[in-house]
């Protein structure tokens, strides 16, 4: 979004259009509303400004609830922005500290900020790029407690704040297209990171994938998966890590939050032979390497070598596990395996993998499928050979 967007965005007139636009469907929609709203007497430009912002607001809604219908977004800045009920519990550690003004360094959009000002927080949200700090203005109009200053925020004035949240941008600036850069190309920097959190409680957000070579000894590192999807990593340092965790693994999803926390990285269980079910830890147990404690709470067992799969007598109930009923287990052979599925009648087939070289697309596409049925393949590794499992959920 440039400058002479925004300014088209920000008249009243504008803003109350884009509150009574409805997200259109189709290419022939958007014509047809671009049309009717340059009928209605909008320039050009501030009919693409409503038809964007109305079709951003409808993809918001996944991050940001009810609370989309009246923000303002650029399409990297959504991309980028944490979702709301995970920000909150980002506010919730803040507050929980007895911290009063939290300083949320590179504040994009103002997601995080949001959050933070919803709990009665103090935020001075910081963001160098002019254009996105006029949405995170306009986001965070409603809350008082909320100032925005445009700054660079590894020159900004922290005195009086009692924390800070940092979410370094890690694509290459832009409001439209961006692409990722390397950790060293982070903003604010890592090396910025480091020095905050030497002098103020801090909480970073990162990549779930950022390398763990890189994880400070003395930080709480949790892995967040919301949603089925592990959409991050926090470092926790400076009193907001919690005493005797340093790995955690939080799961959000329609069952409510559950998460599980230790002082390391867990030792495996030993390879045990196949049970009747296979359990598929969540991301976020994967990524923080808890596997082998995740076993021994629900006395399952790895599959096989290094495979992120545990076995076992009966489905789990773990919050941290999807279970699969073994109907049949076959080897990892194509033939052998499309026989079985079209003597099963399965037309419909999620194909899963892990520790086998296989494309789940085109596998699909060889299997030729008919039928009516549906199931789940589980191409893997046991302790013995590879070997493909034919499920259920």
């Amino acid at each position: 979004m440039e400058r002479s967007e925004l300014e088209a965005l920000l008249s009243s007139r504008v803003l109350t259009a884009v509150d009574d636009e409805a997200r259109p469907e189709t290419p022939a929609d958007v014509l047809a509303r671009s049309t009717a709203l340059r009928r209605a007497g909008f320039a050009p430009e501030e009919a693409a400004a409503i038809l964007t912002q109305a079709a951003l607001r409808r993809r918001a809604r996944v991050k940001f609830g009810e609370f989309a219908d009246r923000m303002l977004f650029t399409r990297a800045g959504l991309e980028q922005a944490t979702r709301l009920d995970v920000a909150a519990r980002h506010a919730a550690r803040f507050r929980d500290a007895g911290i009063r003004l939290v300083a949320d360094l590179g504040c994009g959009i103002g997601g995080d900020a949001l959050a933070l000002a919803a709990i009665g927080l103090q935020v001075r949200a910081v963001e160098r790029d002019e254009v996105t700090a006029v949405l995170a203005q306009y986001n965070l109009a409603p809350f008082p407690e909320a100032e925005v200053v445009v700054a660079d925020a590894e020159q900004v004035d922290l005195a009086g704040v009692d924390g800070a949240w940092i979410d370094p941008a890690r694509r290459t600036a832009g409001h439209t297209d961006t692409r990722r850069v390397d950790a060293a190309d982070y903003s604010p920097s890592l090396a910025f990171v480091e020095r905050t959190a030497a002098r103020l409680p801090t909480g970073v957000k990162l990549s779930p994938a950022h390398d763990r070579a890189d994880l400070p000894e003395d930080a709480e590192a949790q892995w967040v998966s919301d949603r089925g999807e592990v959409v991050e990593l926090v470092l926790w340092r400076g009193g907001l890590q919690r005493e005797g965790v340093r790995r955690a693994a939080l799961v959000s999803g329609p069952g409510g939050v559950a998460e599980l926390t230790a002082a390391a990285d867990s030792a495996d269980e030993p390879v045990g032979g196949l049970g009747d079910h296979v359990h598929e830890p969540d991301g976020a147990v994967i990524r923080a390497r808890l596997i082998g404690d995740l076993a021994r709470a629900t006395g399952t067992r790895p599959i096989g070598p290094g495979i992120a799969y545990l076995t076992g007598d009966g489905p789990s109930p773990s919050p941290f596990t999807t279970s699969f009923a073994i109907d049949a287990v076959l080897p990892f052979d194509k033939q052998r395996i499309r026989k079985e599925l079209h003597a099963r009648g399965i037309g419909r087939l999620e194909i899963k993998k892990r520790g086998v070289d296989l494309d789940p697309a085109r596998f699909r596409k060889e299997l030729a499928l008919r039928g009516d049925e549906e199931a789940v393949l589980l191409v893997t590794r046991t302790a013995g050979s590879r070997v493909a499992l034919l499920c259920h959920r």
